[in-house]
Formats: C-alpha cells, sequence, structure tokens
C-alpha cells in the first residue's frame, strides 16, 4: 500500500448531531475542549518501519502527547499533539506524530509572511487544482470541515478568500513525487504548513535534492511562495 494511504483507513465515525458549525466532530471527547474555534492540521512526521497490505487489518493506537499554549503574531493559538502507531499483519508499521493547531478565526482574512519558493530545484511538477479534486480528497478521508467545499461558508464565517486545499493531499502529492523518482518509499517523512493554498492556485510540487538519501519538498503556489514545506530521508 503507498505510503500515507494510512489517512484513509480511520475515518471519524461521528453522527452528524455531534458535528461542529465547521464541521469537524465537536471537541471534548478524545479532543480536549479548547475554546478556539479555527482548527488546521498544521505539520506532523512519520516513521515507516514495516510495508502495510491492501486487504490486511489494521489498528491505530493514539494517545495525546502534547498540549501546548502558545502566542505569536497571529494571536493566541493551542497546538495538540497527537501520537499515532498503525499496526498491521507484521506488527508495528508506521510511528506518527501530528500536530493539530487552533486558532481564534480573524476578522480578515491576513495572508502569512511569504516564503520564497527554491530557485532552482531539482524536480518540478505542475498539478492542477480543482474543486472537485478537492471535494473527493474530503470524501475518501471523510473530512466534512466545510472550508474545503462550502465556498460561502469559507468566505463569510472564516473569512478565507477561496476553498482551502488539505495539507493532508498537499503532503500525499509530495510523498507521490519522492516515491516515484526515487523508486521506493522514504523511511522518514515530516511536513508542515507554512501558508495556505487555495482552489484557484496554480500548485508545483518540488524536490531539492540535499544528498541522494534527503530531500527538501515543497508546494508552490504560483510559482512564488511555499505552501507546505516537506523533508524525506531514506535508509543509507
Amino acid at each position: 500500500m503507498p505510503a500515507l494511504w494510512h489517512w484513509y483507513a480511520f475515518p471519524p465515525a461521528v453522527p452528524m448531531e455531534e458535528l461542529g458549525t465547521d464541521g469537524h466532530p465537536r471537541l471534548g471527547d478524545f479532543m480536549p475542549p479548547v475554546r478556539l474555534n479555527r482548527r488546521m492540521w498544521a505539520g506532523g512526521s512519520l516513521e515507516f518501519l514495516a510495508p502495510l497490505h491492501v486487504g490486511e487489518t489494521l489498528r491505530r493506537r493514539t494517545r495525546i502527547a502534547d498540549i501546548a499554549e502558545k502566542n505569536g503574531k497571529a494571536g493566541e493559538m493551542v497546538l495538540v499533539s497527537l501520537d499515532h502507531e498503525i499496526s498491521g499483519a507484521q506488527g508495528l508499521a508506521v510511528r506518527e506524530r501530528q500536530d493539530i493547531v487552533y486558532m481564534q478565526i480573524p476578522d480578515a482574512y491576513r495572508a502569512p509572511k511569504p516564503i520564497a519558493a527554491p530557485q532552482v530545484p531539482d524536480l518540478s511538477e505542475s498539478v492542477e487544482m480543482s474543486n472537485p479534486l478537492l471535494f473527493r480528497y474530503s470524501s475518501i478521508t471523510f473530512n466534512a470541515h466545510r472550508i474545503h467545499y462550502d465556498l460561502a461558508y469559507t468566505r463569510e464565517v472564516e473569512h478565507y478568500p477561496d476553498l482551502v486545499v488539505h495539507g493532508p493531499l498537499q503532503a500525499n502529492l509530495l510523498m507521490d513525487m519522492a516515491t516515484r523518482h526515487r523508486g521506493f518509499a522514504p523511511t522518514l517523512f515530516s511536513y508542515r504548513g507554512v501558508h495556505p493554498a487555495f482552489a484557484t492556485d496554480v500548485i508545483t510540487t518540488v524536490a531539492t535534492k540535499k544528498s541522494d538519501v534527503e530531500w527538501d519538498l515543497a508546494t508552490v503556489a504560483g510559482g512564488a511562495h511555499q505552501c507546505m514545506q516537506a523533508s524525506a530521508m531514506w535508509e543509507i
């Protein structure tokens, strides 16, 4: 099974009445009852220990590893770090850290300070974004967050200028590019979002090879600024 596809295996089985107004499951069950009202998958890291196979039974064990309150340029935020262990028929297969950030929805969209795109990447591929792509990715991950498919909500409530491209979708695109060009999936993979990407953006996935076994990766919007940064490492 391709690396990261375990993300499709554990949909949040929450009935409609337990969803919040943003489409996410209401907080206070497993996830802590954070009072801030914007939720974002900020980044994460993974270690791949054994292959997973289509058709086998997978199990995931999750614990809250850390909860940290911070104040920055974007205001108050709470960072919740989750540790996942995914096991298959051969035992433990993936160790994963997932970082979820909560912030207060601002009264207007303010773009983060842009980080320039790599000037001379070793690899570059264009990926066409579209509303159907975002809808289908929301469907396969059972993600009902309305910023990915409900334009009126996205603009009027969360004040983004357009539908937002999922962070995990960008991570999947980067992992796919690295795996295809290297010939096999990396052993270690980490990623973090640095700027929103939108459905109307022209997205490019790029890779810069620090060495044969360590690549820096990024999604780039409009050829100008990075949206997601990632790192892939292979065992020597």
